[in-house]
């Protein structure tokens, strides 16, 4: 009986042994599965704190579906509509913008007037120089994660984060380092081969123009060429007719008395 009892005794002890091991690998009772779950939340909470952002947020989805009240059609002079789809999600206020000088024929007939190889095509200047804007003030900034990827459109400024207005630029290829300095409202959907098309140079030769600029749900037509202007009258061909002079008269002959 001893014996018996000596041997439940051991047993009770290596299978307490057992279990304080099995616990100590298993950092105290969490499981290798919350471990990383762990380890995924703190790695998530530094790349958002990396792109200053509040932890508890969410990062907006990468797209969105295509509603035509958010595509922003423009026809170019190089040939073809190319389709952009804007982001209010990310970027109201400039949305918001960009939809109002479109429907005010604010962007028809401007230039994009410093295109470079490889980087980006600019307009949206009615000086056509790079240093016009609307009448309408200067937007606050709304600088978010999207990154600067081939066809992204994004908002153009000057020296303040506050100064972006009305001209934009396109990027033709991945530009990382314009991440979060640069307001992103958009992405080309479709034409893209008529971005790539937009004459270079800074500025142009021979400009590349903005036929139209559209909102797709306002339903107006691909437009292949500026509208005529008027012409002026032509000149009459009928000469007025000219006056002649009066007869002189003859003076009167005396009377005979």
């Amino acid at each position: 009986m001893r014996f018996t009892s000596a041997l439940k005794t051991v047993a009770i002890g290596f299978a307490l042994y057992a279990s304080s091991g099995a616990a100590l690998a298993q950092g105290g009772g969490r499981s290798a599965e919350e471990t990383k779950k762990e380890e995924a939340a703190v790695r998530a909470e530094q790349a958002a704190k990396q792109l200053g952002l509040d932890p508890a947020s969410r990062l907006p989805s990468a797209t969105v579906p295509v509603d035509p009240q958010n595509v922003w059609d423009l026809d170019l002079s190089s040939g073809g509509r190319v389709r952009i789809q804007l982001r209010p999600d990310i970027a109201p206020t400039h949305v918001e913008r960009i939809k109002e000088l479109t429907r005010q024929g604010f962007y028809n007939g401007l230039k994009f007037h410093r295109v470079i190889p490889g980087f980006m095509a600019q307009g949206g200047d009615p000086k056509g120089d790079g240093t016009g804007g609307s009448t309408l003030p200067d937007l606050k900034a709304e600088f978010n994660p999207m990154p600067h990827l081939r066809g992204t459109v994004s908002m153009a400024r000057a020296q303040s984060d506050d100064s972006a207005n009305s001209q934009f630029f396109i990027v033709f290829l991945p530009r990382m380092q314009l991440d979060k300095k640069y307001t992103v409202f958009g992405r080309v959907i479709d034409g893209m081969q008529y971005v790539d098309a937009i004459h270079q140079g800074e500025p142009p030769a021979d400009p590349t123009l903005i036929l139209q600029a559209s909102i797709e749900s306002d339903g107006k037509p691909p437009v292949t060429a500026l509208p005529t202007p008027p012409a002026p009258p032509a000149p009459s061909i009928i000469a007025p007719p000219v006056k002649k002079p009066a007869p002189a008269k003859k003076p009167a002959a005396p009377k005979k008395k």
